[in-house]
């Protein structure tokens, strides 16, 4: 997407609780077939799994329920264990792919945008890998899908991501097929051009191997594509590595001290900005960008949080906005009560 339509949106969507896109019906469809259009629709369609809501306990279980009854996560923002109710919904069992991103920006007559990697491009072509984008794009993409689809789309809640990720709430670490780590046990050589390979979720060298074989530069932060490994007992994959994933809701480190009982949303209005969010009021990512089974990451209950726009500031001066997208995903969700057909 190009810069400036970034720039004209951003404040807009930020003032009105970024609850509403900018989409009018002459820019939904663009100049594609119709035909095309439905195929699309009916594709994304047939990739949701429908989740039967229910009742579970949101947060750092680890002391509580964890086997080794230590904590899974060292951050405050993931405490306290609280209880949440949530209806039932429809989720993505992908992550948004490119193919999929490139078919809605050519809908709407919109350019992929360029982050600060050169290799952005490269990794943007590859069909069945996740597609890169910051809050408002992801907000937009799932908005343009409820236009044109007339079924209520939209970013998951942070709360109907972990509910999702543990599948329906259960005590599983991170999002694999069994809820924990498994991969070979290779060993690493001296010149590190070998090692443990994932078996349900990714590693360092499963990354740095299709990175070889596609002709990229990338290493170890190669994407790879969405259904590479098992997905979780729910039915969705890489949740727990392969990109983070917003979520609709603002960031607060203190959100589940005061977080309602029933569907939470988040914060009402915008409430926390650090250097983490280039100064500017975050939005909730969820999940993690790479993690490995030789060191973990991808814990289902840590939250992280970064500017909507996708900017952070420069790491040599810590000023000014460098404009990071390659490790931020989404999918989205339908807020309805019964499955979609």
């Amino acid at each position: 997407m190009k810069n400036s339509s970034i720039t004209a949106v951003l404040p807009v969507v930020l003032m009105m609780g970024c609850e509403q896109s900018d989409l009018s019906q002459g820019a939904l469809e663009g100049n594609l077939p119709s035909q095309e259009l439905q195929g699309f629709i009916q594709k994304v369609k047939s990739n949701l799994v429908f989740v039967e809501g229910g009742e579970f306990l949101m947060g750092d279980y680890g002391v509580q329920y964890g086997p080794e009854r230590l904590p899974y996560d060292s951050d405050k923002d993931s405490k306290p264990l609280h209880k949440v109710e949530l209806s039932n919904y429809s989720i993505n069992k992908y992550k948004i792919t490119n193919e999929e991103f490139l078919f809605y920006l050519k809908s709407r007559g919109l350019e992929l945008r360029q982050d600060v990697g050169d290799d952005f491009k490269a990794i943007s072509t590859m069909p069945t890998t996740p597609a890169h984008m910051d809050w408002v794009e992801a907000e937009q993409y799932c908005n343009w899908l409820k236009n044109i689809s007339d079924v209520p789309f939209g970013l998951p809640t942070e709360a109907q991501w972990e509910y999702a990720a543990r599948s329906r709430g259960q005590f599983l670490m991170v999002a694999t097929d069994d809820g924990t780590y498994k991969a070979t046990d290779d060993e690493v050589t001296e010149d590190w051009k070998d090692g443990p390979k994932g078996i349900n979720i990714s590693s360092s060298w499963d990354r740095k191997i299709f990175a070889k074989e596609m002709g990229w530069k990338t290493g170890t932060f190669t994407p790879l594509p969405v259904d590479r490994f098992p997905p979780n007992p729910l039915g969705l994959y890489s949740m727990s590595d392969n990109g983070y994933e917003w979520v609709k809701d603002w960031y607060d480190p203190n959100y589940y001290q005061y977080s309602s009982l029933k569907d939470p949303q988040g914060p009402s209005e915008p409430v926390y900005k650090d250097a983490r969010s280039n100064h500017k009021y975050a939005k909730v990512l969820r999940g993690k960008d790479f993690a490995d089974p030789s060191w973990g990451g991808g814990v289902n209950v840590h939250r992280s949080y970064k500017s909507p726009d996708g900017t952070q500031p420069s790491v040599v001066t810590g000023m000014g906005d460098l404009l990071i997208l390659k490790n931020k995903t989404a999918r989205c969700v339908v807020n309805h009560p019964q499955p979609i057909k």
